[in-house]
């Protein structure tokens, strides 16, 4: 792992549920942090709370290229994780989705290639780039097949790195990451991210659905360990595509049962899957996370019973704050 102390650190989308949680990290391990946001009143009080801990934070959107040449400016360290998430979203809204995460991802790749060549830029994919993959652990040799729009947009971006990398020399990494979960995701953004999802209604004792049989294998990280695998990553030795997962799969219905478990209330309900979503499940996903453990030493170490009592006791104080 790199030493951060005093290091330029750009983090697009930094008071966004990953996002927050890195900017922290890298605050805490002595890192210059700029966040970049695209409404600072949205987030005033993230925003405050990050500017006392020395993160500067500058409103702008990652569509708006002199916004984006002005941050990516003397930065040793992009880390991308600005955009627009959610599968049945970007179904429902593709034009948003293309917007957001394309015409996004080329206005920071055209500031960096204009005024910052040197910088490294780690980007963060997505495992529905895989589509369908069935039982066995997903490497990232496999051939993409995305099924939903946004998994279109996150491959066509990692076309973009490239591209620009052979043209340019832009030096990038990606991050395909499976299911991240823990503290931090508010409550009005749950497009994504099932977990922390069941965990909000778990908490305040409401119903956790559960489309079909729930027997669905997802790959479930901790934030910390997806925030470690991030900087593991913007190191000099990693290149190309890396899956960030546990490579462990869970049933849904099974993680829905240890949420209500550890939190002493909620109940599941199984519901009929919604016409869209039933159309571009994926199934079962789990990840083959070999490569990542080989090239840079990266490993999670956060049990999945450990990570959800940890999720769970900060939702229910933030509940009840």
């Amino acid at each position: 792992m790199p030493s951060w102390h005093a290091r330029r650190v750009l983090v697009l989308g930094g008071l966004g549920f990953i996002g927050s949680n890195l900017s922290r990290r890298l605050a805490a391990e002595g890192a210059r942090v700029m966040v970049v946001t695209p409404s600072r009143h949205r987030h005033a009080e993230d925003a405050a709370a990050f500017e006392a801990l020395g993160i500067r934070v500058v409103e702008g959107d990652v569509r708006d290229r002199d916004a984006m040449t002005r941050a990516v400016q003397g930065q040793e360290i992009v880390f991308h994780l600005a955009g627009q998430s959610g599968a049945v979203r970007s179904m429902e809204d593709p034009w948003t989705d293309l917007d957001v995460n394309c015409r996004g991802a080329l206005g920071v790749l055209e500031a960096m290639r204009q005024v910052n060549r040197e910088a490294r830029l780690v980007f963060a994919g997505s495992r529905l780039e895989y589509g369908c993959v069935g039982d066995t652990p997903v490497g990232e040799d496999r051939t993409p097949d995305p099924i939903c729009v946004h998994a279109i947009h996150k491959l066509t971006v990692e076309h973009y790195l490239s591209v620009y990398r052979r043209l340019f020399g832009i030096r990038s990494v990606v991050a395909r990451l499976t299911n991240p979960y823990g503290p931090g995701q508010p409550r009005d953004r749950m497009a994504y991210g099932v977990v922390n999802r069941m965990i909000h209604l778990a908490v305040t004792d409401q119903a956790l659905e559960i489309y079909g049989d729930g027997r669905q294998r997802r790959d479930y990280i901790y934030i910390d360990d997806t925030v470690g695998a991030l900087l593991a990553l913007a190191c000099d030795t990693a290149h190309g595509v890396y899956n960030v997962g546990t490579g462990v799969g869970t049933p849904l219905a099974d993680m829905a049962r240890a949420i209500t478990a550890s939190a002493g209330c909620g109940r599941l309900e199984f519901v009929a899957w919604p016409a869209l979503a039933a159309q571009i499940e994926t199934g079962d996903f789990v990840a083959d996370i070999s490569r990542i453990g080989r090239d840079v030493g990266w490993s999670p170490s956060t049990p999945l019973a450990e990570g959800l009592e940890r999720t769970v006791a900060f939702y229910r104080a933030h509940v009840r704050s």
